[in-house]
């Protein structure tokens, strides 16, 4: 492997309960990541195909095993993917990198703890839990709010078409990238292909935000849908349910361990109020080889 002079990139498709991904192995290929190259990766149509792309990189840090980097398809570098992390330990494991369980991988905001598990799931230590807005970043001045258990919701105004809510209460969640969580009455009549992307890009949310719209089933069971940041609606979000269970329970909603069931299957998110972990599934799909500059070139004559 190495430097190629056509540039030809080693790749394994993996999702995580469907939010899926193109992996990357950046020890042993040298990989210089561009938004351009994201995107022609990520397209659906003329790409590979994925909601993000994940990058294992040398760690930067004496205290991580590797380095790991986030792009959405849309090109846009992000600090956190949770399902992303459990894909990234097993392609660690795979691919032979490396066999140490559990993993420390340094992502933009700190450090995560990654285990694998007998039983075909990961677990993963999800770092730091925020819920004052400037750590999203999210601008609160002037907007309406009102407490609910030990959390605060903000009214937050949408320009949303006739028949939808103008106004909708929203927690505010740091997970290193942020969140905005909504309860709806059924995620299956929610509006989130309309809603989603006007809390995404809302003038108040500067670096956006993720829109999670979660349904209570009972105290330890939600179903959620999320519209991501920079990738739309994907069938789950490792960090989007990791901010709607903690919103839940300081809500009075639920109580840890909570079963998350996404379009793609099931995650279970357990919150002491300072621990957050996540454990769900991690596959690989298949591997190939790309000529990341020739596809770069083949989308811009397509669009």
């Amino acid at each position: 492997m190495g430097d190629n002079p056509v540039m030809n990139w080693n790749f394994t498709k993996m999702h995580g309960a469907g939010n899926d991904f193109v992996v990357l192995d950046g020890v042993r290929q040298t990989i210089e990541m561009t938004p351009e190259r994201a995107r022609a990766l990520g397209d659906r149509h003329f790409g590979i195909g994925a909601d993000q792309i994940l990058l294992v990189e040398r760690a930067t840090r004496p205290d991580a095993d590797f380095r790991y980097r986030i792009f959405n398809s849309d090109g846009s570098e992000v600090e956190h993917c949770g399902n992303g992390a459990r894909c990234f330990v097993r392609f660690v494991h795979e691919q032979g990198l490396s066999d140490r369980n559990p993993l420390r991988a340094e992502i933009a905001t700190g450090i995560l703890v990654l285990d694998e598990g007998d039983d075909e799931q990961v677990t993963v230590e999800m770092g730091s839990t925020r819920f004052e807005p400037a750590a999203l970043p999210f601008d609160t001045a002037g907007l309406a709010s009102h407490t609910q258990g030990q959390d605060t919701l903000w009214d937050l105004e949408l320009d949303a078409p006739a028949g939808l809510p103008r106004t909708v209460a929203v927690s505010a969640v740091a997970i290193s990238n942020p969140h905005a969580v909504q309860v709806v009455d059924d995620v299956d009549t929610a509006p989130v292909s309309v809603l989603g992307p006007l809390i995404e890009t809302h003038r108040r949310f500067p670096r956006r935000v993720n829109a999670g719209f979660m349904q209570v089933v009972d105290r330890n069971n939600i179903r959620l849908r999320v519209f991501e940041r920079g990738a739309g609606e994907t069938l789950a979000c490792g960090t989007g349910a990791c901010a709607a269970v903690a919103a839940g329970i300081r809500r009075g909603l639920l109580d840890s361990p909570v079963r998350v069931q996404t379009r793609g299957g099931v995650l279970t998110i357990a919150w002491n109020g300072e621990q957050l972990r996540m454990t769900g599934p991690a596959e690989s799909v298949f591997t190939g080889q790309v000529d990341i500059d020739k596809l770069v070139f083949s989308m811009a004559l397509n669009r």
